[in-house]
């Protein structure tokens, strides 16, 4: 029985029929890297070593600037997850997915708190973090967010342009 559209293997193009543009292969360092830990005060430098490792392995060419603050942002972020998270939600995700132009970090748990970010108070130690990560991607020319997941957790997360937000046109 013929499947018209899904023949395996190329057909040449008959004349007069447009040739079909195929979107650009992917570049060596895009892709999507997924991994759980523990929501343990250990996981938050395993979490950053591992981010920093991955885009090194990768090869994204991401500017030393740009590297230091994903795994600030990823070092928060986690943090955020084991002090705030962890008593509902023994584990927690960190995914980075880097597109052509972009690279983005987020940490994931099953808690259905929404935290928000705090204007700095100078009497308090901690609690700056979402407000950390907030200035860091604006710096960046960047957006960052919090979004529900399906499971009743959310996913807070950055993207940062890989090239610097003052050479942006």
């Amino acid at each position: 029985m013929e499947n018209p559209g899904r023949e395996s293997g190329s057909r040449p193009a008959d004349e007069g029929e447009p040739v079909e543009h195929r979107p650009p292969d992917p570049l060596p360092y895009e892709g999507v890297w997924r991994f759980t830990a523990p929501a343990v005060d250990a996981s938050v430098p395993q979490a950053r070593h591992a981010v920093r490792d991955l885009l090194y392995r990768q090869g994204v060419p991401a500017p030393p600037d740009l590297v230091n603050g994903l795994l600030l942002i990823v070092s928060e972020l986690a943090t955020n997850a084991v002090r705030h998270a962890a008593v509902l939600s023994p584990t927690l995700a960190v995914e980075v997915a880097v597109g052509a132009e972009w690279v983005r970090v987020s940490v994931e748990d099953n808690h259905p708190y929404r935290p928000t970010a705090l204007e700095a108070d100078h009497g308090r130690t901690g609690g700056r973090g979402l407000l950390l990560v907030r200035e860091i991607t604006r710096e960046a020319g960047g957006v960052c967010d919090i979004e529900h997941t399906a499971s009743g957790g959310k996913v807070v997360w950055a993207a940062l342009p890989l090239t610097p937000a003052h050479t942006q046109r």
